[in-house]
């Protein structure tokens, strides 16, 4: 099974600078695990000291907010895009 995450342009220096990367996992947690196992340090970006996805975090999966269906549990199929967004704050 594979799944595209989309990777925003803020935390690309993570993971070699590049915009997406195929990982698997039949949930979106245990894809995270997947791309922290090779990035080391990228999760810790997107999920907070208690296991849920960051205030300030969204994460899309073929373009619904995983935060109303089933956080990260939320299945995953083949061909599945995930997007990761952080909220950016500037003026």
């Amino acid at each position: 099974m594979a799944v595209e995450v989309r990777v925003p342009s803020l935390l690309r220096g993570l993971v070699g600078g590049v915009k997406s990367i195929q990982t698997s996992g039949p949930t979106i947690g245990l894809a995270l695990d997947d791309i922290e196992a090779r990035f080391p340090g990228f999760k810790e970006r997107v999920i907070d000291p208690n296991g849920a996805i960051k205030q300030f975090v969204s994460i899309f999966i073929n373009g619904e907010d995983v935060r109303y269906i089933q956080s990260l549990d939320t299945p995953l199929l083949d061909g599945d895009q995930v997007s990761i967004l952080p909220a950016v704050a500037g003026g």
